[in-house]
């Protein structure tokens, strides 16, 4: 069976990669999404594997959030009252949801690699959430769809690529090694565009769109499928190179969206990188 309907495809290869837009999908009711399986997902990844909170954070926050005292496996299996939200990444170190994940990549590759090449590093993440939880406002690396299997939530997101919402100094601190997380300002509010997700509904979220997430009032349960490319490759390793400018004193230029704007500091970071010179 397909997980993703014919109109979806058409949809996401129309908008992809910069444009957000919704797409339906066939992933609710899959075993692979049930609390119970994802629960005992829980108990067979690694720790550092595994993210949980309190479901009840500001949007925006300093550093992570501090982890409750039950364990993301039991928080899982009470998930309706648990006042938390636990995220399991790189879920394909299991191979039966690396099957899963890999099986939606299939379906969205003929749209994908015509427009940013080679996939690679293909990855999932899921995250259960309690009602009313918020995933304070970051961005992320990878090119992503969030598709929503239980439960409602809305994603507010921000233009990627502008300093306003994510500045430079920020990329640069993560793609040399620091936190994701982004400072919060109520200004910014009014430059985001609410996605609100149903089950049965995806999200195309570029790479490196600020956003945060409010959770309804009801249990939520959400798989990421996100994989990477040159262009999200060309334009961290731009970040980066531009990072080691910053500290020699210069005021580097905010990179481009494309791999082409990119290229020189991209090659320029990837040699410092190979002599050993960052």
């Amino acid at each position: 069976m397909s997980h993703l309907p014919p109109h979806a495809f058409a949809r996401f290869a129309e908008h992809y990669p910069e444009i957000p837009h919704v797409i339906d999908h066939n992933l609710c009711g899959h075993p692979l999404m049930e609390l119970e399986a994802l629960a005992q997902l829980a108990e067979r990844l690694p720790a550092a594997s595994i993210e949980h909170a309190y479901a009840k954070q500001p949007i925006g926050v300093t550093g992570k959030p501090p982890v409750p005292d039950i364990s993301a496996a039991d928080a899982i299996r009470r998930i309706d009252t648990a006042g938390c939200w636990v995220a399991l990444t790189f879920i394909e170190q299991d191979p039966i949801y690396r099957a899963l994940l890999l099986e939606v990549i299939e379906e969205l590759r003929g749209a994908i690699e015509p427009r940013t090449g080679v996939i690679h590093r293909p990855q999932a993440f899921v995250f259960v959430s309690s009602p009313d939880a918020v995933t304070p406002y970051h961005f992320d690396p990878e090119h992503n769809v969030l598709m929503q299997i239980r439960g409602r939530k809305v994603m507010t997101q921000f233009p990627a690529g502008d300093p306003f919402y994510a500045p430079g100094q920020v990329h640069e601190a993560y793609h040399t090694g620091g936190p994701r997380e982004l400072t919060w300002r109520d200004e910014m509010l009014p430059g985001g565009t609410d996605f609100a997700l149903s089950p049965g509904q995806g999200l195309m979220v570029p790479v490196m769109a600020p956003h945060f997430v409010r959770n309804g009032p009801a249990v939520s349960v959400s798989l990421s499928i996100t994989w990477r490319s040159e262009w999200s490759y060309a334009e961290g390793a731009a970040h980066a190179f531009n990072g080691m400018l910053r500290r020699w004193g210069m005021t580097p230029r905010y990179p481009g969206r494309w791999p082409a704007q990119n290229r020189g500091k991209a090659v320029a970071w990837r040699l410092l990188q190979r002599l050993g010179l960052k």
